[in-house]
């Protein structure tokens, strides 16, 4: 049986679970969850995750929300992109990073100046969140300047966290090329066998809306 993930392709959240996902090698289908209209506010799809957020990841009779206990899960159950055990804590560690200072501050950053209606932007709002966001690309730039990935020789599930939103081309204030060494590490990525594009990784798009 394959495992289902409610996502949409707008969602650099979803996006960190499907990636994860494609590159375990496990067999698995994106279920699109129509979020701009309202789907994730349903009875039902509260009854899969009451907070009304994607990605939610059904295997069987296990049901998990939040991206990073999905890639946690999809890591140790195709023993892959987990790293090895004395790296573990690092792992999660740059998870944390990427959840509190990065992810969720591109991720309402971007909402806001592609998604929401412009009469409901508060610029200040947005000049303040990207420059915690520079902060953060500053930190994930400087760990990035002398080695491919985030923690050990290959790729974990720490990258693609921290991945989640800097594939995505509207914009909200990051410009990889400004950051030679997230350039390098996107390069990386990008060049990953299997790696795509949220996009093309699961269902939907803005151009859907137009």
């Amino acid at each position: 049986m394959s495992i289902i993930l409610h996502c949409f392709g707008e969602s650099g959240n979803s996006y960190k679970a499907a990636l994860t996902l494609e590159l375990s090698g496990l067999e698995w289908i994106p279920e699109k969850v129509d979020f701009f209209n309202g789907a994730a506010r349903t009875p039902e799809f509260k009854s899969l995750n009451i907070l009304g957020e994607a990605p939610v990841m059904v295997d069987g009779a296990i049901t998990l929300s939040q991206s990073g206990a999905i890639q946690q899960y999809v890591s140790d159950k195709s023993g892959k992109l987990g790293g090895s055990p004395k790296e573990k804590y690092e792992i999660l560690r740059w998870i944390l990073f990427d959840n509190h200072k990065l992810s969720s501050q591109a991720g309402n950053t971007r909402f806001m100046m592609n998604f929401l209606p412009e009469k409901h932007r508060n610029e200040q709002v947005i000049q303040f969140m990207q420059g915690r966001l520079k902060a953060a690309y500053h930190s994930l730039d400087t760990a990035l300047h002398d080695k491919d990935w985030l923690v050990g020789e290959h790729m974990t599930i720490a990258d693609i966290a921290n991945c989640g939103y800097l594939f995505y081309s509207e914009p909200f204030g990051f410009n990889r090329k400004q950051w030679i060494n997230i350039d390098r590490w996107l390069s990386n990525i990008e060049e990953t066998p299997g790696w795509k594009h949220p996009y093309d990784l699961m269902p939907g798009n803005p151009s859907d809306r137009l």
